[in-house]
């Protein structure tokens, strides 16, 4: 965990994002963390936890746009486990991988066609010159 950050995620978040940005931290869903902070509130400790989401809010920094790229790479193909991880269930992540292997055939293909026709053998003759 040391090369990650806690960040607010108002982008998947309900108020402010404290939840999400905590789900992103510890792989965990969304929903989870949200029902736990419900029943962290309802069982007693509802000033606590008030308190907490306002000073979570105020004290952690939005998400930056370049790792929530980066997170959303990482997570697209990430397997579920168990059912309270971030990430998909083997049928979806298999549709996935057969969409993005699909994909990068046919930027293969388009290439290898480029490279064998007489376009690309006129152009690198002149270059050449």
């Amino acid at each position: 965990m040391s090369d990650r950050e806690l960040y607010r995620d108002p982008v998947n978040g309900k108020l402010s994002g404290v939840c999400a940005g905590i789900a992103n931290f510890f792989g965990a869903e969304v929903w989870l963390i949200r029902i736990l902070v419900i029943s962290a509130a309802l069982l007693g400790g509802s000033f606590l936890v008030i308190l907490a989401y306002v000073a979570m809010t105020l004290m952690l920094e939005k998400q930056p746009v370049r790792y929530e790229e980066n997170l959303k790479v990482k997570q697209e193909h990430k397997l579920k486990a168990k059912p309270w991880q971030a990430g998909q269930s083997a049928e979806e992540l298999l549709s996935v991988l057969e969409r993005d292997f699909s994909k990068i055939e046919g930027r293969v293909r388009d290439m290898e066609a480029y490279v064998t026709s007489n376009t690309f053998k006129v152009n690198r003759e002149f270059s050449k010159l």
